[in-house]
């Protein structure tokens, strides 16, 4: 990257959450063990609705691309943070740090139209079921799919195109466990702070305005299943305050480190832990192995696998 050739930085020391060995300690137990059940738990859903010919649905679809951005999501900082800790060795170059703000503004934007698409997908299903099939279709759905990840790619490099253009000559240590602009804009040796915070802020006003469709979308659709169904509402708000709540901790983090970026760094860093590592091990659990369909493909797909492994030992056998 030329940018990178005009500032005298050419490497940051990520500080991380603590200093205390018995705290990174803790971290790296905690932050490894929700890493594996992340990658195993969306490996399964993805796998399970593949092979699963009773699952090929728009619904299914949707989260399927949602576990596949949510491994996305825990690998892009989670990995180097864990190593970091066992080695000691807190540096990231500045083309990893500019990366690592290209991959998380990638990952969360595809998310948030992602997250849309799939209420949007429930809004119809629940609240016009006769005219579900004729708009939702898989074509529609590769389309929203698409367009989740073309607006994913324009956000986030209208960041780094941000995040390159700032000069770097001084103080190199990032208060924080990944790269990302509000924190690194901080470090940079020019005075940008109107055009720097307006750049930042638009992230937190853009994810504050999904998140309200959101909500709203979820109370409709709660409102529309208790007037339609008495039997089914406790089962439905069970369902959409599961939702919400991983909407909320998706969400509220973004919109508190983005509208406020100057806001205080421990605050900030805790916030955003919430939405690198512990929501993509959440969203696997609320949307879709509570779900019974799915949990009957995976017991199927179990029994197959253990009737292939029988079937293969009495064969060598």
């Amino acid at each position: 990257m030329d940018v990178a050739n005009k500032s005298m930085v050419s490497e940051f020391v990520l500080l991380g959450l603590s200093n205390s060995w018995k705290l990174q300690t803790f971290f790296f137990i905690v932050f490894s063990l929700f890493y594996v059940v992340t990658m195993v738990g969306n490996s399964l859903i993805v796998i399970t609705v593949i092979v699963d010919c009773h699952l090929h649905s728009p619904m299914y679809f949707l989260l399927t691309n949602l576990s596949l951005i949510d491994m996305s999501l825990a690998s892009f900082a989670t990995p180097k943070m864990i190593t970091d800790y066992l080695t000691g060795h807190k540096t990231i170059s500045y083309d990893g740090c500019i990366t690592q703000i290209f991959f998380l503004h990638l990952f969360t934007g595809t998310e948030i139209i992602l997250l849309m698409a799939m209420s949007f997908d429930r809004y119809l299903a629940i609240c016009k079921p006769l005219t579900y099939a004729s708009i939702i279709s898989p074509q529609v759905c590769v389309i929203l799919v698409v367009l989740s990840w073309a607006v994913g790619v324009m956000h986030s490099m209208s960041q780094v195109i941000f995040a390159l253009t700032l000069p770097f000559c001084g103080p190199n240590k990032i208060d924080s466990f990944f790269c990302d602009l509000p924190v690194v804009f901080q470090l940079a040796c020019v005075n940008t702070n109107v055009v720097g915070l307006f750049m930042i802020s638009t992230s937190g006003i853009i994810a504050l305005s999904c998140f309200i469709l959101l909500f709203n979308s979820y109370v409709i659709i709660l409102v529309t299943i208790k007037h339609h169904s008495s039997g089914g509402s406790s089962k439905a708000l069970s369902t959409c305050t599961a939702h919400f709540i991983v909407v909320f901790m998706f969400f509220g983090p973004c919109i508190f480190i983005y509208m406020w970026p100057l806001s205080n760094f421990l605050v900030d860093k805790i916030l955003s832990v919430f939405y690198t590592i512990f929501t993509p091990v959440l969203n696997p659990i609320i949307y879709t192995l509570r779900n019974k369909e799915v949990k009957r493909a995976i017991r199927k797909l179990k029994n197959r696998f253990a009737n292939s492994n029988k079937a293969t030992s009495h064969h060598y056998s």
